[in-house]
């Protein structure tokens, strides 16, 4: 995926050409939005906020404009695309002035966990809304009564689960904006930052206090909790991989060992449960410190 970075690198208009026209193409094909939000990410990361700000802007007014001859309306493609492109910018530039990759996942995750709040203060029942949305999703040919007490449970997630999508994509976009910045400007520079990334003590302690009051609470309470745990497990579940992809590497078998890690993760997700516990564990264990120190004399 090189050529699209180079492409996007020449000028501001061909940044604008693929970030409005995969923005567009997303409203079909969602996957596609993580290209679209990366080249906003590159250009800020590569040349800063203020062009970033600029290929943003024109690119959603573009997009907007396509829309509007195309159907008449231009306020939805141009709220989406904000929506799209707005916080990917802002974390590009926690990562361009920071340097550091693990500050600017936090941020992202931080956003979402304010977002979940946010829209429990904003709606006086969540849970009646995302049941209405549901059910307008269900195909016709469904009986209802099949499915209805998945839906009374799910109901009470769906701000978290809609949240950490967000967030996921969210990072897909930045991750792949900064490998490509790698690969044209800084070759294995990503990989680098990636297999270093962490997270403080006292967020980790904060986390399981967060998933203790989902489980001795009830209520809004516990709901809000359980919500906000679900933007965490992502927080750790990248942490974790990190993690593990460092550990595994070291061992003289790593080149296979590294790709089975994710192969498996694929085929096996709710082995992700012991990533993320690895992930909240890393500032106790730094499970990359000890295996460094398996390959030192004497451990020292």
């Amino acid at each position: 995926m090189n050529f699209i970075a180079t492409y996007i690198m020449r000028g501001r208009m061909q940044a604008m050409i693929v970030a409005s026209s995969l923005a567009l193409l997303s409203l079909i094909m969602p996957p596609v939005s993580i290209i679209s939000s990366a080249t906003v990410a590159l250009v800020t990361l590569r040349l800063g906020a203020f062009e970033g700000l600029i290929i943003l802007g024109w690119s959603a007014l573009a997009a907007s404009l396509l829309v509007f001859f195309a159907t008449g309306n231009f306020q939805f493609a141009f709220l989406y695309v904000m929506i799209l492109w707005l916080p990917v910018w802002l974390i590009s530039i926690v990562l361009r002035e920071s340097r550091r990759l693990s500050l600017a996942i936090e941020i992202a995750v931080s956003v979402g966990i304010l977002g979940v709040i946010g829209f429990y203060l904003y709606s006086s029942e969540p849970a009646g809304m995302w049941s209405a949305v549901l059910e307008q999703m269900i195909p016709v040919d469904v009986p209802m009564a099949e499915i209805q007490d998945k839906i009374n449970i799910l109901v009470h997630y769906m701000t978290g689960i809609v949240a950490a999508g967000t967030v996921l994509g969210l990072l897909f976009g930045l991750f792949l904006g900064r490998w490509w910045q790698a690969n044209l400007f800084n070759p294995g520079g990503f990989k680098q930052e990636y297999l270093l990334i962490s997270t403080k003590t006292w967020l980790s302690i904060a986390s399981v206090a967060i998933v203790g009051v989902a489980l001795v609470s009830s209520g809004e309470v516990s709901e809000i909790a359980w919500n906000i745990s679900i933007l965490l497990f992502i927080l750790y579940t990248v942490t974790g991989t990190s993690v593990l992809h460092t550990y595994f590497a070291t061992f003289k078998l790593g080149r296979y060992m590294v790709p089975m890690l994710y192969i498996t993760l694929f085929l096996m997700p709710h082995l992700m449960l012991l990533v993320v516990v690895v992930g909240v564990s890393d500032p106790w264990l730094d499970l990359r410190k000890i295996k460094s120190n398996q390959h030192t004399p004497n451990g020292v």
